[in-house]
């Protein structure tokens, strides 16, 4: 193979961003993400026109109600990250490693971008989230009580060395030169850690001979920075970034193209394209307009390749780009609208108007006739004229009844085509229907958001896996993770790199993204008890049973307070008592052993072993407490 030039590099990868470019305009992929973007906020575009003035056009917005409906049911929480090691050795460290990337998660709030990626995903057809690591470092002036210290330990050090050193002690530098020799300021670390952002869909291209981003020979990123900024980096090439010219680069959509181009003006942009060449494995920046690299071509500095995760909604074959949600319903959506327009419209027509001769009324006749107010009295001039014809209502054109219902028929398709039901939108159906048909409806919806449940919870754990990649690459200092141990108790432990290294697989809890439903909480616990209510006793732990059922069913976060510490029995040093009796006359009962109870003594006999045995080693009161709580009577365990 004949390696190439810098500058017939650097033509190669103009030309596959232009060609990047002309291939996704040209097929409409960039118009129809616009489209799909405005018809969730609920602008329209009718291609006939005529129908009512724009203040006039209703939007029922169904696709706003799909999205929202859609997307807090597979993106609402913060997820669950479990993690299972690949190699023996490495199997202690799986624990601590899962611990770490769920604090993470949740401390530097990796959730807010995933939920707009989610919004990509769901509205678009796919969202892009890069995942990288930050180090940004900002020069502060030191503080008079730093320099001093500083200046008193040095002079310190040398006095000793003087003392040590005689001889040299006039070569030593002076107090002065000291002071002179201490900076005023100093670098300081602001950010040194994994990030996660969302990308826009706009600003990413693609190999278009690709189908998969598995198979894909470049991809790139679009960046658009002010142009002072770009030229004050001092990554780039000093003599590319001093020439650079502004484009028109503000990413901002504006009516007013005047407005815009006016705003653009106060700050100069330039756009920048970060290029990732999957083939070599090399890294390069170029800006627009620019005769060159920003940066040259470097290995791609992340162990795992290209930064960028890509989640896909419904895939189409031999096809990059997949479908969203309301690519197919947006004609349905479209013909709704223009439905209720004509209904709004053909209800301002229906005004009531009259024809009469204008000779047979003065103005007093007129102005009586024009006027609002009931009871008036209308005179008429023409008395040689009948009344029927003097005035005579005009006829109106009646809508079709049909209309009214086509609107109901519309909505019914969107229900259909999106698979969203009344139900999973809140709406009683006007159809009453039995609680299995309900269930039955409510299972084939459930089927389409498990499959969004699973892509998503696929690029979560695809993401928690490069985060630690990153932190094993990169982490130099030590860090600390906050560790939730029994009884919802807080840990802070801190750890090294050494701690998380190792090859682990990363799968996300199924549905612990899914918003929690505190009735379908308590009947999955009540259903779990009466599934375990034979092996209580002999294969379950009752008492680990009905912590689980607090927790989890009921939201107790510290379940041992209902829970009967009982003490272990321990066996007589003479020998077993005989059963159900007290033991012999002049024997201590053994420690740890209650004494037989007083049938005529004061005050409550303890409660028999028995009855917790009969109640599988739950305490009656809590049993008791349970079916008060839960409605519905315990099975005897």
């Amino acid at each position: 193979m004949v390696r190439k030039s810098r500058s017939e590099r650097y033509e190669n990868t103009k030309e596959r961003l232009e060609m990047a470019k002309r291939w996704r305009h040209d097929e409409g992929y960039e118009g129809k993400w616009q489209r799909m973007i405005d018809l969730y906020r609920g602008k329209t575009y009718w291609q006939s026109g005529g129908i009512g003035t724009p203040n006039d056009r209703i939007s029922i917005n169904m696709a706003f109600s799909t999205i929202n409906v859609i997307a807090p049911s597979v993106a609402v929480n913060h997820p669950t990250i479990t993690v299972v090691a690949n190699r023996e050795d490495d199997r202690d460290r799986a624990v601590f490693v899962e611990a770490i990337i769920n604090y993470m998660w949740r401390h530097h709030d990796y959730r807010k971008p995933f939920r707009r990626t989610v919004k990509d995903f769901l509205i678009i057809g796919h969202g892009w989230v890069k995942v990288g690591w930050k180090f940004v470092e900002e020069e502060r002036k030191r503080s008079e009580y730093e320099v001093d210290d500083e200046y008193n330990t040095s002079v310190d050090e040398i006095d000793a060395y003087a003392v040590d050193n005689p001889d040299l002690a006039g070569e030593l530098p002076t107090n002065d030169d000291v002071m002179a020799s201490i900076p005023s300021v100093q670098m300081e670390v602001v950010e040194d850690q994994p990030f996660v952002e969302r990308i826009s869909p706009f600003d990413m291209f693609i190999d278009p001979e690709a189908t998969c981003l598995e198979d894909a020979k470049w991809i790139a990123q679009r960046i658009v920075r002010p142009i002072e900024e770009v030229r004050r980096d001092k990554r780039f090439r000093r003599g590319v970034r001093q020439n650079l010219q502004a484009d028109s680069g503000l990413k901002v959509r504006w009516e007013n193209d005047d407005e815009r181009d006016q705003y653009a003006d106060l700050i100069e942009r330039v756009t920048l394209y970060e290029y990732y060449d999957l083939e070599e494995g090399l890294l390069s920046v170029c800006a627009e307009g620019a005769d060159d690299y920003l940066l040259d071509p470097t290995p791609m500095p992340y162990n795992f390749g290209h930064p960028f995760v890509l989640i896909r909604n419904y895939d189409i074959p031999d096809t990059f780009y997949p479908m969203g949600d309301l690519e197919a319903m947006e004609s349905l959506q479209e013909e709704l609208n223009k439905t209720r327009t004509q209904m709004v419209n053909h209800r301002k027509r229906y005004a009531r108007k009259y024809l009469y001769h204008e000779r047979s009324f003065g103005p007093e006749g007129r102005e009586a006739l024009e006027s609002d107010d009931d009871g008036r009295f209308v005179p008429v001039v023409d008395e040689n004229r009948p009344l029927g014809e003097v005035v005579v209502p005009l006829p109106q054109v009646p809508l079709a009844p049909e209309m009214y219902n086509h609107s109901t028929m519309i909505e019914n398709d969107i229900n259909t085509v999106s698979g969203v039901s009344e139900y999973a939108r809140g709406q009683m159906p006007e159809i009453r229907r039995t609680a299995t048909e309900a269930s039955i409806i409510a299972d084939a919806g459930n089927a389409r958001a498990s499959d969004k449940l699973a892509m998503v919870e696929i690029c979560i754990g695809e993401v928690g896996r490069r985060v630690i990649q990153l932190m094993q690459q990169y982490m130099t200092r030590d860090q600390m993770v906050r560790i939730t141990g029994k009884d919802d108790q807080k840990h802070f432990v801190a750890y090294t790199r050494d701690d998380i290294l190792g090859e682990y697989d990363f799968e996300v809890e199924g549905g612990s993204t899914q918003p929690l439903n505190e009735t379908a909480r308590r009947q999955q616990a009540i259903s779990l008890m009466n599934a375990m209510a034979p092996l209580v006793g002999m294969v379950v732990d009752p008492a680990e049973l009905a912590r689980y059922v607090l927790q989890y069913g009921f939201g107790v976060k510290n379940p041992e307070k209902f829970l009967v510490q009982q003490q272990p029995a321990m066996p007589p040093q003479g020998g077993p008592p005989p059963q159900g009796g007290p033991p012999p006359e002049g024997e201590v009962p053994p420690q740890g052993m209650a004494p037989p109870a007083m049938t005529g003594g004061m005050g409550p006999a303890p409660i028999p072993d028995q009855v917790f045995e009969s109640t599988g080693g739950v305490p009656p009161e809590l049993l008791t407490q349970l079916q008060n709580q839960m409605g519905m009577e315990l099975p005897n365990m």
